[in-house]
């Protein structure tokens, strides 16, 4: 219990550290360039976890992330040339683990993290710019991020001290059906929250249920990445940030729900 309640202190201190001034960089700051090199920035920092932790070599998993990092670009400012940038990368990659390699053994190892990462990662994370271009853009955002938070807290929290029955053992041994239920009502209550803030033209009952499917999509983002991690045998992405793990830890809700809130306000 003690070292469990060392590791919540720094949950919140990293959290009390850093909010602040990522509201504000949000809040105060035009999407372009801003927006774009924050997204930029965290996802190809995720790259690298998501290669490093599949012990890709660094002779591929550097030219990956800048691969990645100019797909990214792409996929937001050009995303009509998205398949193309990704086919061009990929066919790169290919040629240089051909000419970059004594044997054959083990390309496919090395190469499939590679394109997995692309997509999984830039390709999704390109959806939380198409959002911030919208109309009302900057308080959609938020309601990403506010309700994927609570829904990350609630989990947490039930799950920690109400959860008794498993949800998947065979991903995340941790995750309770108690601690599911924590995600669905943190992702409603964080859209309510965002509404009223930001002024968000729904209704109380419908910005509810988005937060309901934000709470979903959610748990399922975290879930895809604990297979991940369980598959490579880790428990953290990497420890960039203290108590909360990696980057790719902190997003791999919004990798889901940034394509699914994205959905929701364009067509309907």
């Amino acid at each position: 219990m003690q070292k469990k309640s060392g590791f919540n202190v720094k949950r919140h201190v990293a959290a009390a550290v850093i909010l602040p001034f990522f509201v504000a960089y949000l809040y105060l700051l035009p999407p372009f360039p801003y927006f774009l090199a924050f997204l930029i920035v965290v996802g190809t920092t995720a790259m690298w976890e998501f290669f490093v932790m599949y012990k890709v070599p660094v002779k591929m998993y550097i030219p990956g992330v800048i691969a990645g990092a100019l797909m990214l670009y792409m996929s937001c400012i050009y995303p009509e040339y998205f398949l193309y940038s990704f086919v061009i990368s990929m066919f790169i990659m290919i040629l240089l683990r051909l000419f970059s390699a004594a044997a054959p053994s083990g390309s496919m190892r090395e190469l499939g993290p590679l394109g997995t990462g692309f997509l999984y990662i830039a390709g999704l994370m390109s959806f939380q710019w198409f959002l911030r271009k919208t109309d009302l853009g900057l308080g959609y955002v938020f309601l990403l991020y506010i309700s994927v938070w609570f829904s990350d807290s609630g989990a947490y929290y039930i799950g920690t001290y109400m959860g008794k029955n498993k949800l998947c053992p065979t991903i995340s041994p941790n995750k309770t059906v108690e601690g599911a239920f924590g995600s669905i009502l943190g992702g409603a209550l964080g859209a309510v929250i965002s509404k009223f803030i930001f002024g968000i033209p729904l209704s109380i009952a419908g910005i509810a249920v988005v937060g309901v499917i934000l709470g979903i999509t959610a748990m399922t983002g975290d879930l895809i990445e604990s297979m991940f991690k369980r598959d490579a045998g880790i428990k953290d992405s990497s420890t960039i940030i203290p108590g909360h793990g990696g980057i790719l830890d902190k997003i791999d809700g919004m990798l889901v729900s940034g394509p699914v809130l994205y959905l929701i306000v364009r067509y309907l």
